[in-house]
């Protein structure tokens, strides 16, 4: 079952290619949505995939890319919004 969720990953993951990187293993695994960088230096991601895909995602936001140092990624349901692809903003 599709499932919505809102990520925010805090630590040295601006600057580091994270919503790059992000984009290609959402699109790895089938996943769509966004992800941005915010004003307080963390990314913040909407993601919409299979419950099993979504917590491969998240493994991976909690590394991150090489460059990144990821110290908290915080997780949170939300309402699906049907996203075409998974796109950088």
């Amino acid at each position: 079952m599709k499932k919505h969720l809102n990520i925010r990953i805090h630590g040295l993951v601006q600057g580091v290619f994270f919503r790059a990187s992000a984009k290609e293993q959402a699109e790895k695994l089938n996943i769509t949505g966004f992800a941005r960088n915010e004003s307080d230096g963390s990314v913040y991601i909407e993601a919409e995939g299979e419950e099993q895909n979504l917590d491969r995602f998240i493994k991976w936001c909690n590394t991150g890319p090489s460059m990144a140092q990821v110290e908290k990624v915080d997780t949170s349901e939300g309402l699906l919004k049907q996203f075409e692809g998974f796109e950088i903003q």
